[in-house]
């Protein structure tokens, strides 16, 4: 069992910057791949970043690439996502995943998932 709680949103301009950060319970961080997902009002669960357990490999949405990263670290249990030159359309709740596939790209390949952290961009 693995539990995820994220931290880091709120509220910021368009082309301000936000570190979100995903602690995870458990002993095993290090074997889950990690995702990041957001979902906006009215609108589907989307993939945002994931990063490999196996090598730390990185995919990105390409709404996202050149201004998103995603990072780890396996000592402190925690993913993080920095993001860069936001945009109002990035206005989301986002939230991290854990799932012990090598790549995972749709939500339904993951197992845990965290409770959120809004993100709201102003224009």
């Amino acid at each position: 069992q693995v539990q995820l709680v994220e931290s880091g949103g709120g509220l910021v301009q368009a082309g301000g910057s936000l570190r979100l950060s995903c602690v995870a319970s458990g002993r095993t961080f290090s074997r889950y791949t990690m995702g990041w997902f957001r979902q906006a009002p009215g609108k589907e669960r989307e993939f945002v970043a994931v990063i490999s357990w196996i090598d730390g490999s990185t995919n990105y949405a390409d709404s996202v690439k050149g201004r998103f990263t995603i990072s780890r670290d396996n000592a402190r249990n925690t993913v993080y996502l920095q993001m860069n030159s936001l945009k109002p359309e990035d206005t989301a709740v986002y939230y991290c995943a854990a799932t012990v596939a090598v790549v995972a790209l749709g939500a339904n390949a993951y197992d845990y998932w965290g409770q959120g952290t809004q993100v709201t961009v102003s224009s």
